[in-house]
């Protein structure tokens, strides 16, 4: 026999042990979801997922949704923004996490979920990974190029230091600097080195040793510690500080094994405080040997010069020209006689041909003399100024003037016609 669920009547006759339609409860959407809700979120109060990220969603809210999955299944997780703000890395899909949450139900879109109240990157370590990604992050942006690394100077008169005033790194400091070169004076900016409030002290103080102007080199450090120790030397806010520092600045963070952000983005990075104290500050002793020895090779140069020069001169002094000097005179005084002779009757010469010459232009000046052809018989007839030299030239009736050897006489001109 079947029977309708929605309807009292029965199709078909029953036996009288079945329980009447009447009884059968209905439930809503919404009473069957609370149920299920119940029972998912009591059997499951707390739990760890391993899984793939994936469908990752940064909510304006700060909530960030994303899918846990694996080869054969997914499921839904939700961070809530509180939890977020925690979170010192980055979620990226495609990255493996371990998950501890409790397993919820969304009543409104029907599907369960983890709450995540902890996540973990699996095979590494949380602030591990956060290290990495901020460090693959100020690489792409140049913080770590060494076109911007600043030398550090090798005499500096003043050097900052920013680092506990009671840890051992500045008893270090201290110590190597008043060994090494007690001249240079040491200005201390003290700040947490870990622990809440740490970050804003390191940042204050490189800000502040910038603003002061008058240090010439900045040492940034601590002792060793484990990576949650050292964690503020690894924050973003104290690396864009070292960077945009004018101040040459070494990075000596815990001890030789360890690197943080701050070693790559300063200027250099010394394993320990200690030994980036030697590095700013100059050996008293080697610079007195290095001036001892400067001061050697001056002396020796400057006398293998005297001796050079000395030498050069015994050389001339040794020379002929030098052993008698009256001898040398003697033979420019002979050379000037020779030359005032030669000069003496070059002159001679040239005045005798000059007077040949001129008697010779003298003969051609006489010869060509038009008073010595009038002396022969001849006359020169003249005529408004001019010599006339054709008969047409002539101008009859007009007065003419006719010039003979001892004088001039004025004629009249008249023209025989033909």
């Amino acid at each position: 026999m079947t029977m309708d669920l929605f309807s009292s009547s029965p199709r078909h006759s029953k036996d009288d042990d079945e329980p009447d339609s009447s009884e059968i409860k209905i439930y809503s959407v919404v009473e069957i979801t609370r149920h299920i809700k119940f029972l998912i979120e009591e059997s499951f109060p707390s739990l760890v997922v391993r899984g793939e990220v994936s469908n990752l969603t940064r909510h304006s809210s700060g909530h960030i949704y994303f899918t846990l999955k694996d080869e054969m299944a997914q499921i839904k997780c939700v961070i809530w923004r509180s939890q977020a703000q925690q979170m010192t890395f980055s979620l990226n899909e495609g990255m493996k996490f371990l998950v501890r949450g409790k397993l919820s139900l969304y009543e409104k879109g029907g599907y369960y979920q983890i709450t995540v109240s902890d996540i973990q990157p699996e095979g590494i370590g949380e602030l591990q990974l956060a290290f990495e990604q901020l460090k693959k992050k100020l690489f792409a942006e140049g913080l770590f190029s060494e076109e911007h690394k600043k030398p550090i100077p090798e005499f500096p008169e003043t050097v900052g230091i920013i680092s506990s005033p009671t840890g051992a790194a500045v008893r270090d400091i201290v110590s190597v600097c008043r060994r090494r070169m007690p001249s240079v004076q040491l200005v201390l900016a003290p700040v947490k080195v870990q622990g809440d409030g740490a970050v804003d002290d390191i940042v204050r103080a490189v800000k502040d040793f910038d603003t002061y102007g008058n240090i010439d080199v900045l040492i940034i450090g601590r002792g060793g510690g484990s990576i949650e120790d050292l964690w503020a030397f690894n924050d973003e806010k104290v690396a864009r500080a070292i960077y945009h520092c004018s101040i040459p600045t070494i990075s000596a963070v815990g001890h030789e094994i360890d690197y943080t952000i701050a070693d790559f983005v300063a200027d250099v990075r010394a394993a320990t405080p200690s030994a980036a104290t030697e590095m700013a500050v100059p050996d008293e002793s080697e610079v007195e040997q290095q001036l001892a020895n400067l001061r050697y090779t001056l002396i020796q140069n400057m006398e293998n010069t005297i001796g050079y020069y000395r030498d050069r001169l015994n050389h001339y002094e040794e020379r002929y020209a030098f052993r008698r000097p009256e001898n040398i005179i003697e033979q420019y005084r002979q050379q000037a006689d020779d030359l005032e002779r030669r000069i003496s009757q070059q002159v001679v010469h040239c005045v005798r041909m000059n007077g040949q010459n001129l008697k010779h232009l003298e003969n051609q000046l006489r010869t060509l003399n038009p008073r010595n052809t009038l002396k022969r018989g001849y006359t020169i007839t003249h005529q408004r100024n001019k010599v006339v030299q054709r008969l047409h030239h002539l101008t009859e009736k007009e007065p003419a003037t006719i010039e003979f050897y001892d004088g001039k006489s004025e004629i009249e001109i008249r023209k025989n016609s033909r």
